[in-house]
Formats: C-alpha cells, sequence, structure tokens
C-alpha cells in the first residue's frame, strides 16, 4: 500500500534529483514529496545514500511508532536524529570550530 514520504536533500548531485523525480514531485529546490510502496521508497533511499556524498539528506515516512513516522537521515547534518523512550528527538550538534592556531586575517580598522 502506497504511504507518503517527504525527502529533503542539500547539495546532492543534479543525477539523483532526476532520479528522485521519476517517483515524487519535487514541491521546492531538493523538498521531494510522493507516494510510493515501502519497497519503492526503500531502493529510493538506496540510491540517496549511495550518492549524496558531501551533501545531506532527510527521509520522513509514516512508520508504527507513538509519532506515526521515522526519520532517516544520510550525509554529513547539524541535527542529528535521537530516540528519547522511544520518541524521535532532533539533536543540535555544534557548528565546526576553526582551529585554535588559525589567526585573524583581518586588519584593525
Amino acid at each position: 500500500m502506497p504511504s507518503l514520504l517527504v525527502l529533503a536533500t542539500t547539495a546532492v548531485p543534479d543525477h539523483l534529483r532526476g532520479a528522485l523525480t521519476r517517483w515524487t514531485t519535487e514541491v521546492v529546490p531538493g523538498i521531494f514529496v510522493g507516494s510510493v510502496s515501502a519497497r519503492v521508497r526503500d531502493e529510493l533511499w538506496k540510491a540517496v545514500t549511495a550518492v549524496v556524498g558531501d551533501g545531506a539528506a532527510v527521509l520522513v515516512h509514516p512508520a508504527p511508532t507513538e509519532q506515526g513516522y521515522t526519520i532517516r537521515t544520510a550525509g554529513t547534518r547539524r541535527r542529528v536524529p535521537i530516540d528519547f523512550d522511544g520518541l524521535t528527538l532532533m539533536r543540535m550538534t555544534a557548528p565546526p570550530q576553526p582551529p585554535p592556531n588559525a589567526k585573524n586575517t583581518q586588519s584593525p580598522s
């Protein structure tokens, strides 16, 4: 039985975006929405994780959980899903910091 999925991508190859539009609709750049079977959804996710590279992707789809959905991620993201007593919450990680020996290259005004 088909179910709704939402797939958000950032900095992924154009050929992946084209492949995703065969099964979903790109409602705004990088956001794909579709109604597909679990098998198609899993195959799409395999394709995404295989080529995400330096980009990132988040898949949200229905699941038999308390919240009614599950979240899958691929690539490097600041928001990381964590399980908290059966609920999926998003943890924010710190942004990358410059090395401590990096000098300020701006001249004083």
